[in-house]
């Protein structure tokens, strides 16, 4: 009776050890170029800079458009459903999480890297 216990339980933890596992590697977004989003049947992130400074925002301010330019040298409109992240228009980096759809990128996320606000600070002597 009690060796089925210790089966019963083991394969418990074993059935949970792989559910954590295909979780983790489903939840991992690789860095891609546009050309390899392009072909991707997930999500994935891409790395990027505003390709151009127009930033366009709805009326209501749910959805913003820009232009990416990713490392290769590739430019896609981004679509992002969400009030526009603070720091855009001086982002250093972007990157868009989501998925190509129809000659465009739509993110679910942006991550903004803005220039340090200490940079240019320290004054010389």
């Amino acid at each position: 009776m009690m060796k089925m216990r210790h089966r019963i339980g083991l394969l418990i933890i074993i059935a949970f050890v792989a559910y954590s596992f295909i979780a983790f590697q489903t939840s991992l977004t690789p860095y891609v170029s546009f050309a390899q989003a392009k072909s991707s049947t997930g999500a994935v992130q891409v790395r990027g800079v505003l390709a151009t400074e127009k930033i366009t925002v709805t009326e209501n301010g749910k959805t913003v458009t820009f232009l990416l330019r990713d490392e290769t040298g590739e430019e896609v409109p981004v679509i992002y459903q969400g009030s526009k992240p603070e720091g855009l228009d001086q982002a250093t980096s972007i990157v868009a999480v989501g998925k190509y759809q129809n000659g465009l990128f739509r993110a679910e996320k942006l991550l903004i890297k803005c220039p340090s606000k200490y940079q240019g600070s320290v004054k010389p002597e």
